[in-house]
This record gives structure tokens, C-alpha cells and sequence, in this order.
């Protein structure tokens, strides 16, 4: 993706090297260590990493900073299919590492079970989801979730299609939604928190965020939303609306999410590692320990919310000493605090 975003990815890239679990899978022992025991250790030097377009710039950054180093002749492939697109493939082991801004759904676990793919399931941050519109939009200030609901909601197609269907003064102006394709985690977890279900069909989809992106600022009646990374890069060009879940509007800030005010569209991220890639393939190893000693800055730079610090040392040791698995259950799970992941991280102690 030759775009401003990924040429930023890159820039931060090489400035920085200037400068889980209470339910497993697939019967894997609890504090189980990746290196005794393993199987021979493949030829490969090639880490393959699918899955959420969200995480895409975290994972890309670090790993144009990690192949830079030429470390042993170390590469990573980073490329981008949607979370469950992701999923599919890791779940069938053709992938190493599937980004993922959703945990794991059941659906999932069972076809990890089935293929008897094992996994580490590693928190890398904390996204606002972001609701964006035209700047030509003068009419919207905020937006309420029930808004939300009325614009997204199945009953919705083909019949809410106009502004003034939504509040009373806003304008005769046609409705157009971009939104994720349903393969993507985000447009899981908006479906889920926002309508409780599926959301209507009858909206401009796309995997990818750029989309998304250029549609909203070309069509002036426009409305969609995307991680807040993709907002932050691109905040010449459209207009972030604060969102009022009853308490007030609230804006998709770093400060809102971290003081948990952001509800119910604020969400954590991860990384899915393969168990026995990382038993088998020393590339794997390499590059999720790099990961986590990198993420705090890079997701910093690339517009989401890092973790704590405690949070990152929590996941290297959970990776470390071999607790696969995932601890959510298995679903979105709206309402997460920064404190309630790092919570749920803390499954070694």
C-alpha cells in the first residue's frame, strides 16, 4: 500500500532502529515453554502475518524497523485481509500471526481446535473507533449511539437514507455509509455494540480503511468509521464526530480512552501468534519479542493507545512460558477499560 500512511509506517520504521488464560485450545498444557521439547527447528526465515487492516499499521511499522536489521536474514511479510479474513488462514495454519482487532470469536476456537492450531493471544493496544463525516457536513456536531442504531440497524435498508430520517433539523441531504467489509473485526465489533446484531447491507464496503477514507471525503452526505489511526492521518480531509452514549458527547481522543469515557467504542487490540510456529520457527520468536519491546512507541506514533508498560512485560512472559489460549469469550466484548485487559493479561500470576 504505496500511500502517505504506509511511506509514515515506513519513516517510523527505520527512525526506530536508529534510535492466554482461562480457556485453552486444543488441550495445550498451561505454562508450557515454546523451546523445550520442540519439534526441529525449520529452515524457514520468513514470519507471514495476515489479518486486520486496524492493526496493519503497528505490525507494518515494527516490521519494516525489524526486516531493516537483516537479522539473520529475518523477514517479515505483513499483508492485510480483515480480522476474520485473518482468521481463516491462521486457523488453518498458513499464517504465523494474524493481527486482530476482535479476540477470537467461537466460530474460530473451533476451527483452530479442529486444525489443532494453538495459539498465544497478545493485547498490542487500545483503539477509539472512530465515527467520520464530509467536512462539507455542517449539520452534524455530535452524534448519539442511538443515531447510530437508527442509520445501521437491518430495518434501516433501503429506507433510511436520507439525514432528516435520523434528527429533526438536520437536513434533506442524502445519507451515504462506507463502513468495513464483514470480514473486518471493526465492523464486528460496531455491529455488536451499535445494533446488537448484524448491521443493514446496503452500505459502500471495503477491507481496506484507504477506501473508506477517500470515500467519505468525496461524498459530502457521507457518514462511515475506521480505527482512529486511519482518522489522525487524514484529518485535513474529514471530520471526527464525538459520540453520546447517554452521558454526554465524547470525543475519540487518546485522553477519553485511557479515562474509559470513549464507551462502548473503545476496544483493544492483538496479535494471534501460532504455538508451534513459535516452537518451530526461531524468525517467529524473534519477531514477537521485537514486537513487544517496540510497541509501546510505534503504536504511540502511529495514532492508537499503547498499553502499559506492566501490560507489555505481562504478554512477553505469558509468550515466553507458553500460555496459549484466549481469555475473552469469544465475542466483542464492548466496556473494556485499559485496566480490565491488563486484568485479564495478568493470567501467569
Amino acid at each position: 500500500m504505496t500511500t502517505q500512511l504506509h511511506r509514515g509506517w515506513l519513516a517510523l520504521g527505520l527512525s526506530l532502529l536508529a534510535a492466554g488464560c482461562s480457556t485453552t485450545t486444543g488441550g495445550a498444557p498451561q505454562g508450557t515453554s515454546p523451546q523445550p521439547d520442540a519439534p526441529p527447528v525449520q529452515q524457514t526465515r520468513t514470519v507471514i502475518i495476515d489479518g486486520s487492516s486496524t492493526v496493519y499499521p503497528i505490525t507494518e511499522a515494527i516490521a519494516e524497523s525489524f526486516n531493516a536489521q537483516k537479522t539473520n536474514g529475518v523477514e517479515a511479510d505483513v499483508s492485510f485481509s480483515g480480522t476474520g479474513g485473518g482468521f481463516k488462514r491462521f486457523c488453518a495454519g498458513q499464517t504465523d500471526i494474524s493481527n486482530a482487532s476482535r479476540p477470537i470469536s467461537n466460530e474460530e476456537i473451533a476451527a483452530c481446535d479442529a486444525n489443532q492450531v494453538r495459539y498465544f493471544e497478545l493485547p498490542i493496544a487500545f483503539d477509539a473507533l472512530t465515527i467520520v463525516v464530509n467536512p462539507q457536513n455542517t449539520w452534524a456536531e455530535t452524534i448519539t449511539t442511538q443515531e447510530l442504531k437508527t442509520m445501521w440497524e437491518p430495518q434501516a435498508q433501503r429506507r433510511i437514507t436520507n439525514w432528516s430520517q435520523v434528527r429533526p433539523g438536520w437536513p434533506d441531504q442524502p445519507l451515504t455509509l462506507f463502513g468495513p467489509g464483514l470480514d473486518s473485526g471493526t465492523y464486528d465489533y460496531f455491529s455488536d455494540v451499535i445494533v446488537g446484531g448484524k448491521t443493514r447491507t446496503d452500505f459502500v464496503a471495503s477491507e481496506d480503511d484507504e477506501v473508506l477514507v477517500r470515500g467519505v471525503a468525496q461524498t459530502p452526505g457521507a457518514l462511515g468509521y475506521f480505527g482512529l489511526a486511519y482518522f489522525e492521518e487524514n484529518a485535513g480531509i474529514l471530520r471526527a464526530l464525538p459520540v453520546d452514549s447517554g452521558n454526554g458527547p465524547v470525543e475519540p481522543t487518546p485522553e477519553n480512552v485511557v479515562n474509559a469515557t470513549y464507551q462502548p467504542l473503545s476496544r483493544p487490540l492483538f496479535i494471534y501468534v501460532n504455538y508451534t510456529s513459535a516452537q518451530r520457527n526461531p524468525a517467529v520468536r524473534e519477531f514477537v519479542e521485537y514486537y513487544l519491546k517496540m510497541a509501546p512507541e510505534v503504536v504511540k506514533t502511529v495514532g492508537y493507545i499503547p498499553l502499559s508498560e506492566e501490560a507489555y512485560h505481562i504478554a512477553l512472559v505469558n509468550f515466553q512460558e507458553g500460555d496459549v489460549g484466549t481469555v475473552f469469550d469469544g465475542k466483542p466484548q464492548p466496556n473494556l477499560t485499559l485496566s480490565e485487559v491488563l486484568r485479564k493479561t495478568k493470567r501467569v500470576n
